[in-house]
């Protein structure tokens, strides 16, 4: 195996700003940010919008769009066709 080829891994903190959870594991990302965790050591900082505690497959908590909105569009613009092409026999 050739040496130096391989990136080094290192202990790094994950943030999902979403749901304000933090956790530790190993990474080859070298960001610039840092935080100082509760068992006092500093570790660098990696900022992610979603992860297992903010994403609805894992939390279970399903997010409801208002798409009634878009049905009744559809379904007048259907109606309006279905006028229009009855109106022609």
């Amino acid at each position: 195996m050739k040496k130096d080829t391989h990136p080094q891994y290192q202990e790094v903190v994950f943030h999902d700003t979403s749901s304000d959870f933090k956790f530790i594991t190993r990474s080859t990302m070298k960001p610039a940010d840092t935080i100082t965790m509760e068992d006092g050591k500093t570790y660098p900082l990696v900022k992610i919008e979603v992860s297992s505690a903010s994403h609805p497959f894992y939390t279970g908590k399903n997010v409801f769009i208002d798409t009634a909105g878009r049905v009744e569009k559809f379904m007048n613009r259907y109606k309006k066709k279905e006028q229009n092409s009855t109106d022609k026999m």
